[in-house]
């Protein structure tokens, strides 16, 4: 890795290209799923390793709720083995998991055993690993927003007392920094309803590489194109003293 090379805070991934990544093997898309998973492993292994605070990963998302029963059946088994195989790991890196989404939504099986593992590991202090389950943005920010229009008809908030922080404060991330990067793989140029208000100053990094192709050589390449951008958060060159 160069001098170039920064570690963000938060990295957020979409991780997109499990399907495709099969379906040119000639194989179910189940196999990309469970392909994916191995980079879910490795690159949470390397996160922790270069310093990254919070690894949040697009995991499931509302609207994957309409995908073929059989797929949706095989995501949550997946997911339900992945919490049972990887607990052991991620206490030995110290990671702390947590999940945001609707996740009243998933099967009560899948919910007993995200409770465990993050209670397990709530008392750890490396990474944060964070899934979006049945996660929308834009339900997200609905939320916060009728938790806040309750508060002002309780009269416990004033409504020219909101703020941008009074919301962000409300969102799923409200405890933890915004993230600093997002990586979509696969190439698809879009953000697909993922952290719509947290994002507004990511930088944003789309490769043609599929999810399960995507291991630590291709995070640090991203990493180091990340390390070689200038984050002016609105301000000019000249103000951050950057003479490029």
């Amino acid at each position: 890795m160069t001098s170039e090379v920064a570690i963000p805070r938060h990295l957020a991934i979409i991780m997109d290209g499990n399907g495709r990544w099969a379906e040119q093997r000639g194989q179910h898309r189940n196999k990309g799923h469970e392909a994916g998973a191995e980079s879910v492993r490795d690159i949470t292994r390397a996160c922790g390793e270069l310093g990254v605070e919070v690894l949040t990963l697009y995991s499931f998302s509302t609207e994957n709720w309409g995908r073929p029963e059989d797929e949706v059946q095989a995501l949550m088994a997946l997911l339900a083995r992945y919490l049972t195989d990887e607990i052991g790991e991620l206490m030995d890196m110290g990671v702390r998991l947590r999940a945001i989404g609707e996740l009243h939504r998933l099967p009560d099986s899948v919910r007993l055993l995200l409770d465990q593992v993050s209670t397990a590991t709530s008392q750890n202090d490396g990474l944060i690993l964070q899934l979006a389950l049945s996660y929308g943005s834009r339900a997200e920010i609905a939320a916060a927003v009728r938790s806040i229009a309750r508060d002002v008809e309780a009269g416990a908030m004033e409504v020219d007392a909101i703020d941008e922080m009074t919301i962000a404060g409300r969102l799923y991330t409200g405890s933890l920094p915004d993230p600093d990067l997002v990586i979509r793989t696969s190439g698809e140029m879009r953000l697909s309803n993922f952290l719509l208000w947290q994002l507004a100053y990511a930088e944003i990094l789309v490769t043609e590489v599929l999810w399960p192709d995507f291991r630590r050589p291709e995070l640090e390449e991203a990493l180091r194109v990340y390390g070689s951008r200038n984050r002016r958060f609105g301000k000019t060159r000249a103000q951050l003293g950057d003479a490029s």
